[in-house]
């Protein structure tokens, strides 16, 4: 399963001259936890994630200190554009890259998202939502596109498919270890799937 294959897309993107406060309404209203930054080519320079944007930009209530003392309270500054909040360099991943290594990116970085880059462009985003959606998909809508893409491949007739919680087993009417092999990588590549085991009729027990 690769990035393109489970990446939000076109990517919601932000220019570094973006007014923070727009950037701030666009995360809230797409439910996103960071936005990519982007030139006028659309190459990435950057990103802006939530905690940028919320950095200092809540005031204190100075009801709270009313009764405490009579200290006047600090006003932060609200910052004018992206460009001032903005994390840069960013990570980025091109689209043909495999999802376990964005997993992987993710959890050692400590990184909700990663831009997808076609070249040296921004393609899409692919999130942590997006990578447990994979782990949480249907059983059916996996073994229907195994199905598909097996039938593409050599026939639907050929193959027995069935899943278990991401499990795929693939019954191959034929012997051929080159067409099992390739069986193996096609169902690998289906979103959702977390083991695959191919086996012949001729090896089942009478």
């Amino acid at each position: 399963m690769r990035a393109e294959d489970i990446m939000s897309s076109p990517a919601v993107t932000v220019r570094p001259d973006t007014p923070a406060k727009a950037a701030t309404a666009l995360l809230a209203a797409h439910g996103f936890t960071a936005l990519p930054v982007v030139d006028q080519e659309d190459r990435l320079l950057g990103v802006v994630t939530e905690a940028d944007l919320m950095r200092d930009r809540i005031l204190p209530d100075p009801r709270a200190r009313i009764w405490r003392d009579r200290e006047p309270v600090a006003h932060p500054h609200s910052p004018d554009t992206v460009e001032r909040v903005m994390s840069s360099p960013a990570t980025g991943m091109p689209r043909h890259a495999d999802a376990a290594e964005l997993a992987k990116v993710m959890l050692r970085e400590d990184i909700r998202s990663i831009p997808i880059l076609d070249g040296e462009r921004v393609a899409g985003i692919v999130t942590r939502r997006d990578l447990l959606r994979t782990i949480a998909r249907d059983d059916l809508a996996i073994v229907t596109d195994v199905r598909h893409q097996l039938a593409a491949y050599a026939g639907g007739d050929r193959w027995t498919v069935t899943v278990a919680d991401g499990a795929v087993g693939v019954l191959d009417e034929f012997d051929d270890a080159t067409d099992r092999h390739v069986a193996t990588v096609l169902a690998r590549a289906v979103p959702g799937v977390q083991s695959v085991e191919v086996t012949a009729r001729a090896d089942q027990p009478i």
